[in-house]
């Protein structure tokens, strides 16, 4: 035993000896560091790139996997894996084309409609602004570079839009990259979809081989619950997003036929930020219709309100689910207090970063009560006694 202690003794010096030189060198060569981690993380972006997109593709990959597993057969049951990916990436596929043969052309078009009306629509404005400025006897606002401003950020969003081809095409250096980026990008998901139980396999061994016990089987219970709820957020909001854009679309072509894909699109685009997204959606496409007539606006924000009532109460929950469990007063402060430190991807991914710390709160706080509700008839008894 007490050959042994000094052993011990060396090995803890030599051991805090070693971590205080680490320190040292971390702190004086800090910036070269994180220059290092910088080039690390720029060169594992096609890694980073392949784990979003499949990890957006899962969950229609693991719907198609089971079909195919089901129906197949024992005999090519095997090839239900492969299949649900190809499947996966072809329904991909068609959303992106989509996209851009429809979509994105009628957008242009009712951008160009509005540029094509501006004129008209400032005096409407104009006139509006008057109108209310003396009923209140307040001094009209002159809207006169109002016009011209908006008419050069519209005539630029327009001609970057028209010629991004062109643009495109002149940057070969940027187009190869970005090419090579996203085909690693791809060869990374689908090898990622298609050996994922193997790769969940390997994670489960290494966290059992390098953590304790104790701590193995919480760490996999937090990651599977992290997976589960981001999962849930990421799909939810994107097939919310895409519903009310499009019955935000149907329902304006009766009201602005020719305005109805743009408003369409900025709604449901908005729709992907949470809490404040309705309302920035709200407020510019009514700021689009108001110029056209001040009606029409307020019919418009009559119908989107009604519209996301019932995406509220009737989709949005049928969508997500209750998987996210967030009260509202905390869905508020993850969007504010993630905003104001990480910008827009902090209000994207507050939310369920918030939701996964509030579900382990509350089992921890669960367990403690439960734990101190079983020890007290155990003191009752002992005080009786």
């Amino acid at each position: 035993m007490e050959k042994r202690m000094p052993k011990k003794w060396m090995q803890s010096i030599l051991m805090i000896i070693t971590y205080t030189v680490l320190l040292v060198l971390a702190l004086v060569k800090f910036d070269w560091i994180l220059a290092l981690l910088g080039q690390v993380l720029s060169s594992c972006k096609p890694l980073f790139m392949g784990f979003a997109i499949a990890f957006v593709l899962n969950r229609p990959c693991a719907f198609f996997c089971r079909n195919y597993e089901r129906n197949l057969g024992p005999r090519w049951k095997k090839l239900g894996r492969p299949l649900a990916v190809f499947t996966s990436y072809l329904v991909l596929i068609a959303a992106i084309v989509a996209l851009f043969s429809f979509i994105l052309p009628q957008v242009g078009r009712s951008l160009r409609t509005f540029v094509g009306g501006l004129n008209g629509y400032i005096a409407n404005l104009q006139l509006l602004l008057n109108q209310a400025a003396a009923y209140l006897d307040w001094e009209a606002l002159d809207l006169t570079s109002l016009n011209s401003y908006l008419r050069e950020v519209l005539e630029g969003l327009l001609a970057s839009i028209t010629n991004a081809a062109t643009h495109v095409m002149t940057v070969t250096t940027s187009i190869i990259s970005m090419f090579v980026t996203l085909v690693l990008a791809v060869v990374f998901s689908i090898y990622m979809l298609a050996g994922k139980e193997t790769l969940l396999s390997q994670g489960r061994r290494v966290l059992r081989a390098y953590l304790p016990a104790r701590y193995a089987g919480t760490v996999s219970d937090v990651i599977r619950l992290t997976a589960t709820i981001f999962t849930n957020f990421v799909s939810g909001q994107l097939i919310e997003a895409c519903i009310l854009g499009g019955l935000c679309a149907m329902g304006t072509f009766f009201i602005q036929a020719d305005y109805a894909p743009l408003i369409g699109v900025i709604v449901g685009v908005s729709a992907l930020i949470p809490v404040a997204g309705a309302y920035i959606g709200a407020i510019l496409s009514a700021f689009l219709l108001v110029m056209v007539s001040p009606v029409r606006a307020l019919v418009f924000l009559i119908f989107l309100s009604i519209l996301q009532q019932i995406e509220g109460n009737v989709i949005y929950p049928r969508v997500v689910g209750t998987s996210i469990g967030l009260p509202g007063i905390w869905v508020l402060t993850a969007v504010t207090v993630g905003g104001g430190l990480f910008g827009l991807l902090g209000v994207l991914l507050s939310v369920p970063v918030a939701s996964v710390l509030y579900t382990l709160l509350r089992r921890d706080v669960g367990r403690r009560l439960s734990t101190r509700q079983e020890e007290a008839p155990i003191l009752e008894d002992t005080e009786e006694t």
